[in-house]
């Protein structure tokens, strides 16, 4: 109950409302909260709205609650929500005068958005880890078989030769700007909401850009209503790895259709298939069903999320900062889920070479080529065009699938027969982007992983930098006996 309200909320609505608070959900929701409010403190003793006494008193019981896991919560009574019940135990053990400082020049509202942008900061430098290992994977597989000859399929049908190589440097060349995109947005993650307070800022001397070094942010936010209104970042986030589930998905696509028995093209190891607990023989490559599938849970949940979040005032909301945000975390698992099944099964696919050569040299790969043959004779494409597919025709009647043996007499004369073979057109196809331009392709495509690498590099070294800065203010104050952190003090 506050000054103004007498009543609280029934204990069913209240379990509809906040679940029932379990010790792992407490400690996961109160590890991020108690970072936060370390970090308040702080800065609201370097800024003498707490004197050093208490905001020793306060940091010392909050930091007894973490080394405990909060097990002095668990069980207790939550009518408002969590925050407020681990403020009222605060209250308890320090009395009013001190526990009631803690939420001195803040709201509920920014601290929520707070903590949201920290939870998602933290997966995405899990998250980028992966993706930017799968794009290594990715990568060093399409070097390893930049050589191993197969057709490329538009529409279900034989339409050119490539490499597999080729064909996973496409996908590395995909989830490149995928990863792009990533980084772009993950500049939200790094503005500071905290000070924005209820919905206006706050008019006491608080400091923000104190609590944005402790807690890793790059910058405090320019417009208090935006910050606690908005929630864009997730939602663009969640779109962003929704576009890397759906590239992976047809990846996953490909690779179930090339590893069925009637192409051949691919094996996967046992570790990968699954068995039919009715049919002996089967040999299932179950896990690309599941990579398929993951796009559908992370698109349903960006749109569970969007639809919460449209035609809400804009200010602080519950469908927009709880509900909204809500749907968002299973989405994102989803994406993870995507990466991770990627990485195993691209390592772990193994081409079958004689196969896969076998269909591109005998199913009419090299019919463009013959026609560009013919145009480089003086030829136009259109009637070039019209006499190979004559000869197709005439080659698939007989059962043959040697062009020049079906074409007028003599069409071919002059042209080098070794400039139409399949494998030797991997070389030639070097214009717009072909198999023939792999190696400068290539190149590129390592140079921007090792970009992504950097940028992962930099972001996870900026938080372990962030936690050691806000530890050493902690150190400081708890053990200095008269003077605070002062706001503007380095670690």
């Amino acid at each position: 109950m506050t000054g103004r309200l007498t009543g609280e909320i029934g204990q069913r609505t209240r379990r509809l409302i906040y679940g029932e608070l379990g010790a792992a959900d407490i400690a996961a929701e109160l590890n991020l909260q108690t970072t936060v409010d370390q970090a308040h403190v702080l800065m609201l003793a370097g800024q003498g709205l707490v004197a050093a006494p208490a905001a020793r008193g306060l940091l010392e019981c909050i930091g007894r609650l973490r080394e405990q896991q909060y097990a002095p919560l668990i069980g207790r009574p939550a009518p408002r929500g969590l925050y407020l019940m681990y403020e009222g135990y605060l209250i308890e053990q320090l009395g009013p005068d001190v526990g009631g400082m803690l939420h001195t020049g803040r709201s509920r509202n920014d601290l929520k958005v707070t903590c949201t942008l920290l939870r998602l900061r933290a997966w995405l430098i899990e998250f980028a880890e992966q993706a930017t290992r799968l794009e290594a994977i990715l990568l060093a597989r399409a070097r390893a078989y930049q050589d191993v000859l197969m057709p490329v399929y538009t529409h279900f049908q034989a339409a050119l030769p490539i490499s597999y190589g080729y064909y996973l440097l496409g996908i590395a060349e995909a989830l490149g700007r995928d990863l792009q995109a990533l980084r772009q947005l993950a500049d939200g993650l790094l503005v500071n909401p905290l000070g924005a307070g209820a919905v206006a800022g706050c008019d006491l001397p608080i400091d923000p850009d104190h609590t944005a070094r402790l807690l890793g942010f790059q910058r405090s936010t320019r417009h208090a209503l935006d910050a606690v209104a908005s929630r864009d970042v997730p939602l663009r986030l969640l779109g962003s790895v929704a576009s890397i589930a759906i590239t992976l998905s047809r990846l996953a696509a490909d690779l179930q259709l090339w590893s069925s028995v009637e192409f051949g093209f691919l094996q996967f190891p046992d570790r990968l298939v699954g068995g039919s607990s009715a049919m002996p023989q089967k040999r299932n490559a179950f896990l690309l069903e599941h990579l398929r599938a993951k796009p559908a849970q992370v698109i349903g949940a960006w749109s569970a999320a969007a639809a919460a979040m449209s035609a809400t005032p804009f200010t602080n909301s519950i469908e927009v900062g709880t509900e909204a945000v809500a749907s968002i975390w299973p989405g994102l698992t989803a994406a993870e889920h995507s990466v991770l099944l990627s990485q195993v099964l691209v390592s772990g696919a193994r081409p079958v070479p004689d196969r896969m050569a076998e269909r591109a040299e005998h199913g009419f790969t090299t019919a463009t080529a013959v026609a560009n043959r013919l145009v480089q004779q003086g030829i136009a494409f259109r009637s070039a065009h019209r006499a190979v597919g004559d000869a197709v025709r005439l080659a698939a009647e007989a059962g043959s699938t040697e062009l020049a043996d079906f074409g007028p007499d003599g069409w071919l004369a002059g042209i080098d027969r070794s400039s139409i073979q399949a494998r030797g057109l991997l070389a030639a196809q070097a214009y717009g982007g072909g198999p023939g331009a792999f190696s400068s392709t290539l190149a590129t495509a390592i140079a921007r992983w090792q970009d992504d690498r950097r940028w992962h590099t930099e972001l996870r070294r900026a938080s372990v930098t962030a936690e050691q800065q806000l530890q050493a203010e902690l150190d400081r104050l708890l053990t200095d006996p008269v003077t605070p952190a002062a706001s503007g003090d380095a670690a």
